[in-house]
């Protein structure tokens, strides 16, 4: 009987055999196991056809090499009577801190009796995040200082509120109603109250709660249109413009007493008004007059200054409608929209302030009650820029201005305009160290207001137009084009949450 040909296992096999999975996995890490028994050796049986002796001698001495050989690879694997098998340790990547979500907030008409649209773009990535109905025909808009909140008025004359965040659905945005003949034109929020200029009614109307209701109305006189303020100020102004051919006056509303304490004589038509951070200066826009008036809050009069044309008062361009502070350069710049026609300007005006950490030439300062420093109210450049300037934002650095130039609202809008036929509709750049334009960005449709927000690599100005659905995003680091976005709906305004 012939016996059968049996292949030899070595050792190294037999050990394969008990660990048949290996791994390669990078960044694995060998951990002991537990002890597991060496296999018993198999044993070789002889084969009756055995070759000479010669030859089985060198097979002999060469198996000798392959079991030494087999025997070291064991001994490596088992070690002290250990089996090492591959466990993979998860390694986290690290990377930069997360920064906080910035937005840019949208809000459109889609028609007169339509729901009209919010739309919360994110920053980084130029996505749409939200889009949520709100009140019909929208006509303001405006967030707290914390950029958390968002009201906006509508044509109905309701006020709509809303949180704004990247969840927000339209159930959740809410409504409120307004008194009847209210006409609702701008509406401000300070702290835990929500103040609406309704000149229907002449009276400012105080709304505090969720959703805001009425508390009191505050009664400042004929064709109140705006709301002058800051975050946290004691005091704020609400303009009126009376009949429009007279000298306006500022309202001023003490916080803290929830009352109207005095009225303040500015220029003629008031229609725009920023007030410093710490509270110590008002700027009216005086846009029949040519004017800014400079109310100081500390004492609740016109403020007093060498070289002003009357007091309180600073001569800037024609029909000065909106403005902006350069604050790191304590500048206030002015857009002043011309006859709505033609070329329009900025004007570039030197607001300091005595206080203790900048040292001025000026010997009435006081650090505790600040007074206005040498050169308050000079007006440093009038920079021309586009057809119908209507709004302006500053850089937070200060470096630069953008001015939306509306164009001629009654011509279509061109790149290269032909007079009487087209109309530029654009974005000027102003450098505020040279004072000169350094850019002129065309945009979509006719601009009607912007938003600007620092940032690195490069900064953002957010542009809506009003007679189309796009809204223009530029780049700040080349002031440039960097996309476009589809609201959905004409635009009306745009804000940033975070500067």
């Amino acid at each position: 009987m012939s016996i059968p040909k049996r292949r030899p296992k070595s050792i190294s096999h037999a050990v394969r055999n008990q660990n048949p999975k290996t791994s390669s996995i990078v960044g694995a890490v060998l951990q002991p196991a537990e002890r597991s028994n060496v296999p018993t050796p198999v044993s070789i049986q002889a084969d009756p056809s055995a070759p000479t002796p010669a030859i089985a001698s060198r097979r002999k001495h060469s198996g000798y090499f392959r079991d030494a050989a087999s025997a070291l690879v064991l001994a490596a694997l088992i070690g002290c009577g250990n089996t090492y098998r591959p466990v993979v340790t998860a390694i986290n990547p690290v990377g930069p801190a997360s920064q906080p979500q910035k937005y840019a907030v949208a809000i459109s008409s889609t028609g007169a009796t339509t729901p009209g649209l919010v739309t919360i773009v994110d920053f980084s990535g130029d996505t749409v995040l939200v889009t949520a109905n709100i009140g019909p025909d929208p006509k303001y808009f405006v967030m707290d200082s914390a950029g958390s909140n968002g009201y906006t008025l509508n044509g109905d004359g309701t006020l709509t509120s809303f949180d704004v965040s990247n969840q927000l659905i339209s159930s959740a945005v809410l409504q409120s109603t307004l008194l009847a003949g209210s006409n609702p034109i701008s509406v401000f929020p300070q702290g835990t109250y929500v103040y609406v200029s309704e000149p229907g009614r002449g009276v400012v109307g105080q709304f505090s709660g969720t959703p805001p209701a009425l508390r009191q109305e505050l009664t400042v006189g004929d064709n109140v249109v705006y709301v002058v303020g800051a975050n946290a100020a004691q005091r704020l102004y609400a303009l009126v413009q009376g009949s429009g051919t007279a000298i306006g006056q500022a309202a001023a509303i003490d916080v803290a007493s929830n009352a109207v304490t005095t009225t303040v004589p500015v220029g003629i038509t008031p229609v725009y008004g920023v007030m410093t951070a710490d509270f110590k200066r008002a700027y009216i826009m005086n846009k029949g007059s040519n004017t800014v008036s400079v109310i100081n809050a500390q004492t609740n009069a016109l403020d007093s200054f060498t070289g002003s044309s009357a007091p309180g008062t600073i001569s800037v361009g024609t029909a000065p409608v909106w403005a902006d502070f350069a604050t790191t350069r304590s500048e206030l710049v002015v857009a002043n929209a011309g006859t709505g026609s033609n070329q329009g300007s900025l004007s570039v005006v030197s607001i300091p302030l005595c206080n203790a950490a900048a040292a001025v030439t000026n010997p009435n300062c006081d650090p505790t009650n600040p007074v206005d420093a040498a050169g308050f109210g000079t007006v440093l450049a009038s920079v021309p820029v586009g057809v119908n300037p209507v709004n302006v934002a500053v850089l937070a650095d200060g470096t630069r201005a953008y001015v939306a130039n509306g164009g001629d609202p009654s011509l279509p809008c061109a790149t290269v305009p032909v007079a009487g036929v087209s109309t530029g509709c654009s974005v000027s750049v102003v450098n505020l160290t040279s004072n000169v334009v350094t850019a002129t960005i065309p945009v979509s449709g006719h601009p009607n207001f912007l938003a600007v927000s620092n940032a690195t690599p490069t900064g953002k100005v957010y542009v809506t137009s009003a007679d189309n659905s796009t809204m223009t995003i530029i780049r700040t680091d080349t002031d440039t084009l960097q996309t476009t976005v589809d609201l959905q709906g004409k635009g009306v305004m745009v804000r940033v949450t975070a500067p």
